[in-house]
């Protein structure tokens, strides 16, 4: 299916951002003036992991490679700016091992989120080139294998990080809004690095990389690139969310939390930011009703103990479901636009490039 050009067409692919992204500010001022302190909780949160999502989106959905890493570099930005906005005396009092020349650094919050994201991508940077270079089986396995290494770097340098242990004492300046306008950044950055050249040539090399390289795509290039960014929004995004928990380990960088992400992605179509939009909303409200099922059930000691696990068992199995039975994601790899088309089916061209 060929675009629509000019003018016409440019509003057209535009309209993506803006059906995603009001909706999302109006839901938000709604729940800011009246929702209950629970609810805005909720969609506080929801709007910091949207941020994350969108960042996997960046490079896994355009490149077709699942990011196993993604989640060890929001704990790299997490880290970074805590380190980088806490006060010397509570870094001193939660880390006494930190680095004096750590514990010494104190900047406002917001550039200590761009700076957080600056270190992710430049880590990003130092890996990422023969990581690139991997396909298939072989490359989700060694990303996999990065993660750990990841993982593992954060959990020992307690110099840093404090080891295993709580790091704490992050101011909380995340709020409703600084999520929300980071969530409608996130939106507009993602589109716009979809339909850039870098980003056509990103999904050339996801559909057939022997093709794109036969009409001239650098795929280890465009790749790396795109890796190199998403590490950048994974940073930024992970500062977000330290400053909104303001407590929290490494172990909350792990297996859990990149399984959560993907399942976000994955359910709603990791295809274009429409996918990861609807997947965040969707896998938001099923984990809030299941924990709400899980006290219920608990609560009323309806199978002799307490039930854990019921959400991640009832997410694990919609993933699987949705890949059984829709591979592309409930929304797929098209964008959502107006005037509104009917949806593509699983194998037309998903991209209509």
């Amino acid at each position: 299916m060929s675009r629509p050009k000019g003018i016409r067409g440019a509003l057209e692919r535009s309209s993506t951002i803006l059906i995603w992204a009001v909706p999302l500010v109006v839901i938000g001022i709604i729940v800011g003036t009246v929702g209950s302190p629970l609810i805005l909780n909720i969609y506080t949160f929801f709007c910091v992991n949207l941020i994350l999502v969108l960042g996997l989106q960046m490079f896994m959905g355009n490149s077709g490679i699942l990011n196993w890493t993604y989640v060890g570099f929001v704990g790299i930005g997490a880290f970074a700016a805590s380190i980088f906005s806490t006060s010397p005396q509570l870094k001193h009092m939660g880390v006494p091992n930190m680095y004096p020349a750590l514990v010494a650094i104190q900047m406002p919050v917001l550039p200590a989120l761009l700076l957080a994201g600056i270190v992710a991508a430049v880590i990003a940077a130092a890996i990422a080139w023969p990581l690139m270079r991997l396909s298939d089986a072989v490359g989700v396995i060694t990303l996999f294998a990065t993660l750990i290494v990841i993982h593992v770097v954060m959990n020992q340098w307690d110099n840093v990080t404090n080891g295993p242990r709580t790091f704490f004492g992050v101011q909380a300046f995340t709020t409703l809004w600084v999520a929300l306008a980071g969530a409608v950044l996130a939106i507009v950055g993602a589109y716009l690095f979809r339909e850039s050249g870098l980003g056509l040539r990103l999904r050339a090399s996801r559909d057939d990389r022997y093709a794109a390289a036969a009409i001239g795509v650098n795929v280890v290039q465009v790749r790396y690139f795109g890796y190199v960014l998403s590490a950048f929004v994974a940073g930024v995004g992970g500062g977000v969310w330290a400053h909104f928990i303001t407590s929290f380990s490494p172990k909350s960088f792990y297996i859990g939390e990149a399984f959560l992400l993907v399942t976000m992605l994955v359910i709603g179509g990791q295809g274009g930011i429409s996918g990861a939009v609807s997947g965040t909303a969707i896998v938001t409200i099923l984990r809030e009703v299941l924990r709400q099922l899980e006290t219920i059930i608990g609560s009323m000691n309806l199978v002799g103990r307490d039930v854990f696990g019921l959400t991640e068992v009832a997410l694990a199995i919609l993933m699987v479901v949705i890949l059984v039975w829709r591979p592309i994601g409930i929304i797929g790899a098209h964008e959502v636009r107006w005037p509104f088309r009917r949806p593509l089916a699983p194998n037309e061209d998903a991209d209509e490039e």
